[in-house]
């Protein structure tokens, strides 16, 4: 194979890369969902499963559910996602929303999404807020109602309310499923060995223990 012929193979292998990282474009204006179908499936773009376009109404593309903050978490923290599992009309659009609230002080902990980039707009507050490069490099300041904030996909970001009153953040990603994976949860709540973590982090087989009994999944009650 010649040289030139090889950089051509190369470049078509990594154009065709990135087009598979990210959502596919619609093949229609719009696909709502068969009322028979679960959220698990709304992830797909298969024409079988979508219903006549015809029997469409202005409702299936409104949702209300962000109206108001969800309940906050120990760490301050509330949030409502808007995917097509909860709002059909965003199905195969390659995109989805969240509304978080931050309670004084209140912190989102470090996270990233590995399907999408991430803009986020302040409604009110005063959040530190900022993310971190693969060079270890922090980009992070006090972002203020009105301002916006882009968090590459990916990489790690976080959020923390630094004003006197509750804040308000709506995201936006360009991926209708773009995956969550918090630090602490994935480190400490995914059953990695004790050895493992102990060497890496410099932690004792108690300390590996006070944290994995904090972060683990919690089982479900039964009832």
């Amino acid at each position: 194979m010649s040289s030139k012929l090889a950089l051509l193979t190369l470049l078509f292998l990594f154009n065709n890369l990135l087009v598979r990282g990210s959502d596919p474009d619609p093949i229609q204006d719009f696909c709502l969902p068969e009322l028979d179908s679960t959220p698990s499936r709304l992830v797909r773009t298969s024409n079988s499963q979508c219903k006549d376009p015809a029997e469409a109404k202005a409702d299936d593309f409104i949702f209300s559910g962000i109206k108001f903050p969800a309940n906050f978490t120990k760490t301050g923290f509330a949030s409502t996602a808007v995917n097509p599992a909860v709002f059909p009309g965003l199905n195969t659009l390659g995109m989805s929303f969240v509304r978080a609230d931050l309670d004084v002080g209140g912190i989102n902990p470090p996270h990233y999404h590995p399907r999408a980039t991430e803009i986020a707009f302040v409604l009110k507050g005063m959040v530190y807020s900022g993310f971190v490069d693969s060079k270890n490099r922090v980009f992070a300041r006090v972002i203020e109602r009105g301002e916006v904030m882009v968090f590459p996909k990916g990489l790690l970001h976080f959020q923390m309310n630094v004003g006197n009153s509750t804040a308000t953040i709506f995201g936006s990603f360009n991926s209708q499923n773009p995956g969550l994976q918090r630090v602490a949860e994935s480190v400490f709540g995914s059953g990695i060995k004790y050895e493992l973590l102990m060497k890496a982090f410099g932690l004792t087989e108690r300390e590996v223990s006070s944290l994995r009994r904090r972060f683990m999944p919690k089982p479900p009650k039964e009832y």
